[in-house]
């Protein structure tokens, strides 16, 4: 059915008792032309533009919990296209362009929010280096408004604008930023997917590949073998365990990035805002919750979890950028699983074995990619080449060392991206 404000009154007015589900529970069939390995939003994504783009609806999509239950509804919803680097940037801002389409695309409101986002620099040099990126972003056509210390102040009044250590210089405005909410992100794909013919099959964990001849020919899975002439993984933090299956080494540590919300309060955070010294990024949420984030946890590990020192270490720079947020409560915090690769840079390619591809290594940028994530991923699995916007995103690159994109300027240490 199409969702609209008519339909809402109008089942309001039955009880509502007239809606349908939102897409159906079927059984895996042996063999399909495509199998993608992860139902969360770059897995559904995909399978969505497989099937709209490119006529591809013989597809399965497996996921080993729930639709939507890994990273994808474990982040802090920020949705933007600010990356300097060629390779990223073009991409990227691909993605937003994507997202400013989307509810109306799928028919479902994923309430995507384009209250601008602001970097914050706190001195000379880093005043710089945000000249440079929005030069650049403003050179592939995106948007980006560089503030002074008044036009920083007349947005953000809350701010400690003259801490010691780390006084308030300006900011990088970039007016299509936003957020979204990642839990529609990921029902709206999936509603999108099942209506184009793709089977959604939750409770389906993937627990080996069947390979021949160096070629892929299936997956086994808690479900039984499922036979198919090409297979993606797109398993966020679990893709290096989900590769090591099929024989495969991925440059790739999965570390916790943790997030947390307060109780809500009324608006006052009207933007998305970005501490240049500290790591710290902030939101309010719809229902009126402070969303925030900060560091990694900087230690390896696959629980969705996270510790105590680094939640005071995000608290900490809280305080120091907004000390007013000091008077809110918290109420819960989570932890996403990201997985990280050597340059902070993602993966969308083909694997030495034919018929399996990779698509993986998003770091922070794993929500504010879906749509474009899973327009090139479509793109490479239905035709064999990358899609231009994501033809940097190639997986020798780490092992030549030509190509790589170190975004952040930080080394190619995983844990320090």
């Amino acid at each position: 059915m199409r969702y609209s404000g008519l339909r809402i009154f109008v089942e309001g007015l039955r009880g509502n008792t007239g809606w349908k589900p939102v897409w159906r529970e079927p059984d895996p069939r042996p063999e399909y032309d495509v199998v993608i390995v992860g139902g969360g939003g770059h897995g559904l994504s995909t399978a969505y533009y497989l099937a709209k783009n490119h006529g591809i609806t013989n597809v399965a999509v497996l996921e080993k919990g729930y639709l939507g239950g890994g990273s994808v509804g474990r982040n802090t919803t920020i949705v933007r296209a600010n990356y300097r680097l060629p390779g990223n940037s073009e991409f990227y801002s691909h993605s937003l362009k994507l997202w400013e389409s989307l509810e109306s695309e799928l028919n479902y409101n994923v309430m995507h929010s384009q209250r601008g986002l602001i970097n914050l620099f706190h001195s000379d040099g880093q005043r710089d280096a945000f000249v440079y990126r929005g030069n650049s972003m403003v050179n592939r056509g995106d948007d980006a408004i560089l503030l002074d210390r008044e036009g920083v102040r007349e947005q953000l009044p809350y701010l400690d604008f003259d801490n010691i250590r780390f006084p308030v210089y300006g900011g990088l405005y970039h007016p299509r930023g936003g957020t979204a909410r990642h839990d529609a992100v990921a029902w709206g794909y999936a509603r999108g997917a099942d209506r184009r013919g793709v089977d959604l099959i939750q409770n389906c964990e993937v627990t080996g590949f069947d390979i021949e001849g160096c070629r892929v020919r299936g997956v086994q899975t808690s479900r039984g073998a499922i036979r198919a002439k090409k297979v993606g993984i797109v398993v966020a933090g679990r893709s290096g365990q989900v590769a090591a299956m099929a024989g495969l080494k991925l440059p790739i540590e999965s570390h916790v990035l943790q997030a947390f919300v307060t109780e809500g309060l009324k608006p006052v955070i009207h933007h998305v805002v970005s501490f240049g010294m500290g790591h710290f990024y902030i939101s309010q949420s719809d229902k009126g919750g402070l969303v925030f984030g900060g560091d990694l946890d900087f230690y390896a590990s696959y629980a969705a979890r996270g510790n105590l020192p680094m939640a005071e270490h995000v608290m900490e720079a809280a305080m120091t950028l907004m000390p007013v947020i000091g008077q809110a409560r918290v109420l819960r915090t989570w932890g996403g699983i990201m997985d990280m690769t050597p340059d902070g840079s993602p993966i969308i390619d083909k694997t030495p074995i034919e018929g399996l591809f990779i698509d993986c290594g998003w770091c922070y940028g794993g929500f504010k990619a879906v749509p474009g994530s899973g327009w090139c991923f479509a793109h490479l699995i239905a035709t064999g080449n990358p899609h231009p916007v994501a033809a940097r995103y190639r997986l020798d690159r780490f092992l030549t060392g030509r190509g790589l994109m170190d975004e952040e300027g930080t080394g190619s240490q995983h844990n320090l991206h």
